[in-house]
């Protein structure tokens, strides 16, 4: 579908999936999400780029860090793209986090080797807005838009 065509339709595209604790399957979720979003003709920098490394550490983090890649519990996807942005929320089972105390710059001196806070760091300079907020678990939802904001 051309661009134009995507313009003038009324567009609501929504994906839900559960997935188990296990890294293994971060690689087809965002193959999922990205290829949702190609379909429906999001700028194909942002579906090479900015959607997968995203989505890619906000889904490690859930996993590994969250919940400790027990099998017994669960990670939640939803995505949601209209004509104007993608919005994904990924839901864990673990006790939550602060975004603001576990986010590190890793350009500064005092952080360069530390390996933590690195993927939340990608996740605010890749998408356009990421907000943090606990419903049954901790739910970090990042919004994309579209097109550029006119500043």
């Amino acid at each position: 579908m051309s661009a134009n065509y995507i313009d003038t339709l009324q567009l609501r595209l929504t994906l839900e999936l559960c997935a188990p604790s296990d890294i293994r399957f971060i690689e087809g979720i965002v193959a999922l999400i990205q290829r949702q979003c190609k379909e429906v003709s999001f700028p194909s920098s942002k579906c090479s780029l900015n959607i997968p490394v995203a989505l890619s550490e906000a889904l490690a983090n859930a996993i590994l860090r969250a919940n400790k890649e027990d099998p017994g519990k669960q990670v939640y996807v939803r995505s949601a793209i209209d004509n104007d942005r993608l919005v994904i929320e990924i839901r864990d089972e673990g006790p939550g986090f602060d975004l603001r105390t576990s986010m590190r710059d890793p350009t500064l001196d005092e952080n360069i080797t530390r390996e933590d806070g690195r993927g939340l760091f990608l996740m605010t300079r890749l998408m356009d807005r990421i907000e943090l907020f606990n419903n049954n678990g901790n739910v970090v939802r990042m919004t994309l838009n579209r097109h550029a904001e006119a500043e």
